[in-house]
């Protein structure tokens, strides 16, 4: 297999402006199948703004950005969202929210229930599967969300800030349930946060960006072995490394 047919995400010469202001500017760079992908950046920068290009809520200026060689399509490809607020369904309860997409896409019931059985223990759901949301914390509601984006086994899952509210030891749990995830479902994700420890302890490549007008200032490959030591001198390193990288001032 060659390395382009290992490629999930293609950028080539992406560029979004509104009006006068150039946001991204001429961004390429590429996605490997199986990634672990954290974004970082300046406040403002314009990640959100690459992410809703991606799944073509903003059209593209310039560029292309094609998902296994074709246009990036919502409707066509396999992606999963998870955005900084809560996106559970309030009516549902912790196993329903959890099937919700998969009834939706019609999958067989056999599979349904593989899938939703698969997550709710792997985030150790079990015990509240019929519970409601309103009925629990605000990190077992944000970890409903993301089991339901995993229970599909996207192809492509984008998280955006998914735990911008959250204190930091629950920030460190959720971590490592995605870790976990993502290693049980094989998806490719593409993560975005203003937490560079956060960048340092999901990834397997973290993208640098600049200030706008953005481009890319680094791929930055993180091959520390997992479970991760934020303690170790080489995730240090790393971090500071990193941090040195995205300051503007």
């Amino acid at each position: 297999m060659s390395e382009n047919d290992n490629v999930k995400v293609r950028v080539r010469n992406l560029t979004k402006c509104f009006g006068d202001l150039k946001v991204l500017d001429n961004v390429s760079f590429d996605i490997q199948k199986g990634d672990f992908v954290c974004i970082v950046g300046p406040t403002g920068c314009g990640k959100t703004t690459f992410l809703k290009c991606l799944v073509r809520l903003f059209s593209l200026t310039e560029g292309e950005i094609l998902v296994d060689g074709e246009p990036a399509d919502p409707k066509k490809h396999n992606l999963s969202f998870v955005f900084q607020n809560p996106s559970h369904l309030p009516w549902l309860t912790v196993e329903k929210n959890i099937r919700y997409g998969l009834e939706l896409k019609k999958y067989p019931e056999q599979l349904i229930r593989e899938r939703t059985e698969e997550i709710l223990g792997l985030l150790g759901l079990d015990k509240v599967r019929n519970s409601y949301p309103h009925e629990l914390s605000a990190s077992t509601v944000q970890r409903i969300v993301i089991g339901r984006s995993f229970a599909m086994h996207p192809d492509l899952l984008l998280m955006d800030e998914p735990y911008g509210q959250m204190d930091i030891k629950m920030r460190y749990y959720l971590e490592d349930e995605v870790i976990k995830l993502w290693q049980a479902t094989g998806s490719t994700v593409i993560f975005i946060t203003h937490n560079v420890e956060e960048a340092v302890y999901l990834s397997n490549k973290c993208l640098i960006l600049s200030q706008k007008p953005t481009t890319v200032k680094e791929e930055l490959k993180i091959a520390l072995p997992r479970p991760r030591d934020i303690a170790s001198p080489e995730f240090v390193r790393l971090r500071e490394y990193v941090t040195s990288q995205i300051k503007w001032w």
